[in-house]
């Protein structure tokens, strides 16, 4: 089953495919700046029954050199399979659309990331044929945007470096300049930047302090992760409310109990007795006085040194 992590690792190219070239200045390639981006499909699949489909695929179009191919995958963990996986897309997309084609390898850990970017030959030592070099953004190279203004300057980025920063300790300062940087910003443009954040953060701790920041600073928004804590909250304060009706509950039968003893015994209860028992909204306390109440010589003795 699909994850929410790896939808939001490559997914948010889709949203915004201008994202890759602001990327690329962390990770040490220099491309011509693209003047136009295009979402295709994303099944490679051939016509015999092996389906291959790439996370996300996007054509790029620049002035410099012309239209180039974008594969995007998003990669959880090592997987030896997986390198000649990639080589297949490369290879059927350069060969479908007769575009150059090159592949990003989205990761949330260290060692995924070193793994995913070594160069892999498909022949042997003499005769390498042809050679993958993915290029690999992850928590090694991805900015950490811990200033409001930076972050708000490129929320898009800022929300990967979350995602990508996902498992180390930063990503709670990330977080918190995103979120402050999102509450002056128009909905429609923020909530999506919500969803992407809170699915790539998956269900790390991370993911609770957002929804945390979601709650508090974005309470406006009526994104699903908004509606969904504005739920629980909701459904917490209800529970709250029955526990508290129960304790009150407990208390008046709990007072009852008293002064049914104390009037069976025959005792003088005054109305200052009466009071005292009756708004008295600790159950432990009136089972105390209870118990008093079977021996206590007169009705007051159940107060005895309090």
């Amino acid at each position: 089953m699909v994850s929410q992590p790896h939808e939001a690792m490559h997914r948010i190219f889709q949203h915004d495919p201008g994202l890759f070239s602001r990327v690329t200045q962390f990770l040490g390639v220099d491309l011509p700046r693209p003047i136009g981006a295009t979402a295709l499909p994303t099944d490679l699949t051939e016509a015999s029954p092996i389906e291959r489909r790439v996370d996300t695929l996007l054509r790029f179009d620049t002035a410099e050199r012309g239209p180039f191919l974008l594969a995007i995958e998003a990669q959880g963990k090592k997987d030896p399979d997986k390198p000649a996986s990639w080589a297949y897309y490369v290879s059927y997309l350069w060969t479908k659309y007769r575009l150059p084609a090159a592949l990003l390898v989205v990761c949330q850990d260290h060692a995924t990331a070193k793994w995913a970017q070594r160069a892999v030959t498909s022949g042997p030592p003499e005769l390498p044929t042809l050679t993958l070099r993915p290029v690999v953004a992850g928590p090694h190279n991805m900015p950490v945007i811990t200033d409001p203004e930076e972050a708000r300057a490129d929320l898009v980025l800022a929300s990967l470096a979350a995602i990508t920063h996902a498992t180390e300790p930063v990503v709670n300062a990330i977080l918190k300049a995103l979120s402050t940087a999102l509450r002056d910003t128009p909905e429609d443009i923020a909530a999506p930047i919500v969803e992407f954040t809170a699915h790539g953060l998956g269900n790390r701790p991370a993911r609770h302090l957002w929804r945390n920041l979601v709650a508090v600073d974005l309470s406006f928004y009526k994104s699903y992760i908004s509606e969904e804590i504005r739920d629980e909250g909701r459904e917490q304060g209800r529970e709250q409310g029955r526990e508290q009706g129960r304790e009150q509950g407990r208390a008046q039968q709990g007072a009852q109990d008293v002064l049914l003893v104390l009037e069976q015994r025959g005792l003088d209860v005054s109305d200052d007795i009466r009071t005292r028992i009756t708004e008295c909204g600790d159950p432990e306390v009136l089972r105390h006085w209870l118990a008093r109440a079977v021996t206590a010589p007169a009705a007051e003795d159940i107060f005895e040194g309090e």
